[in-house]
């Protein structure tokens, strides 16, 4: 199972060279196993950045969000255990998405795509993708 974290959610939708070759085929086999998952966080975040004027997408998250779960990508709703595992992340830094994101990765077995340098650095039991790789 993978988990998308917020921005390679938004590469893999704009179809982003920033994504790296070995993470594209590494989506694309677990899309065709039906493994790949986005927390509900991640649309939250999405909205927030586009009402913030920090995010320029050619549609509104409500589209991108159903995009993105017709190409097979499954929501996964941020739960009361997700949510209490979060606040209790060791030695995370915090960003409440991002430790929503990683809690949710870590609750379902998942391993986190992301780009982000903090999170592939954390010392902690999350399997991780850099997702630029």
């Amino acid at each position: 199972m993978l988990l998308l974290d917020t921005h390679v959610l938004i590469w893999f939708a704009e179809d982003s060279p920033r994504l790296g070759a070995r993470t594209i085929g590494l989506v694309d086999r677990a899309l065709g196993r039906d493994e790949v998952m986005v927390s509900a966080v991640s649309f939250w975040e999405v909205a927030m950045l586009l009402e913030k004027g920090r995010l320029d997408l050619d549609i509104p998250a409500t589209a991108m969000r159903q995009k993105v779960l017709q190409l097979g990508i499954h929501e996964v709703p941020l739960s009361g255990s997700v949510a209490i595992s979060a606040a209790t992340l060791p030695d995370f830094h915090g960003d409440p998405a991002d430790r929503f994101i990683v809690a949710s990765a870590i609750a379902g077995g998942a391993t986190l795509v992301t780009a982000d340098s903090t999170i592939l650095k954390w010392k902690d039991q999350l399997k991780r993708q850099d997702a630029r790789r």
